[in-house]
């Protein structure tokens, strides 16, 4: 999205973070602590919903398998994303998992490539994430990177996030509210501004709602 005067003014208006997440672009989503890495990981699948039909390419660090467990496929299924759509490939270390991410992201044939990174992950330096923009660029596909106990640094990302847990509201009588999450934007290459949203997934319309808006529908 380019910073111009109409997106400038839907920002200003409470525009969707969702409608940031450019097509043909990097995206990166920073866990606030360890603890926030499998509602970081909700929050890219979420985004990733919005995204073409097209099979979607999930790559990820091995060591995310054994520290926080595999995707569950029946689970996939029920947030709303088809197993069957997505090519799941695991490897040892950051090295191996951007090549791979690289090679998704010069693919048209693909509507997204979903990255996970463990660490500090020095191989995602300004250059690779560079290299990963214009592939998505030139394909049409985007790439969106889960970063787990990393701090964020300099990139090519047109957006940079960090996700936090956030207290869910309890539904009528009491039941157990929606999974609730906060998006901080940290940076958006189009020159907007600095952000909070505080969201709440609708599992009914597979899609994230405003709370601060008292839930005014779809936000993908």
């Amino acid at each position: 999205m380019a910073a111009d005067e109409s997106a400038l003014g839907g920002y200003a208006k409470g525009i969707s973070p969702c409608l940031l997440i450019g097509r043909a672009a990097v995206h990166e989503f920073y866990a606030a602590t360890e603890a926030d890495a499998a509602q970081t990981t909700g929050a890219m699948l979420a985004l990733a919903l919005g995204l073409s039909s097209q099979p979607l390419l999930w790559v990820r660090q091995d060591f995310l398998s054994r520290e926080a467990g595999t995707p569950y496929p029946p689970g996939l299924r029920e947030f709303g994303l088809d197993p069957a759509r997505i090519m799941f490939v695991q490897c040892r270390d950051a090295a191996a998992v951007l090549q791979a991410g690289l090679e998704g992201a010069r693919c048209a044939g693909l509507a997204g490539v979903l990255i996970e990174l463990w660490g500090d992950a020095r191989a995602l330096d300004l250059t690779a994430s560079r290299r990963l923009g214009l592939a998505a660029k030139a394909s049409g596909t985007s790439v969106l990177i889960v970063r787990i106990a990393a701090q964020p640094r300099p990139s090519a990302a047109e957006t940079r996030w960090q996700v936090r847990a956030a207290p869910s509201r309890a539904l009528a009588a009491n039941a157990p509210g929606n999974p609730a999450v906060s998006l901080d934007l940290l940076r958006h290459r189009g020159g907007l501004p600095q952000g909070t949203w505080h969201l709440e997934w609708n599992r009914d319309t597979r899609s994230f709602e405003d709370r601060a808006a008292g839930s005014a529908g779809p936000s993908r």
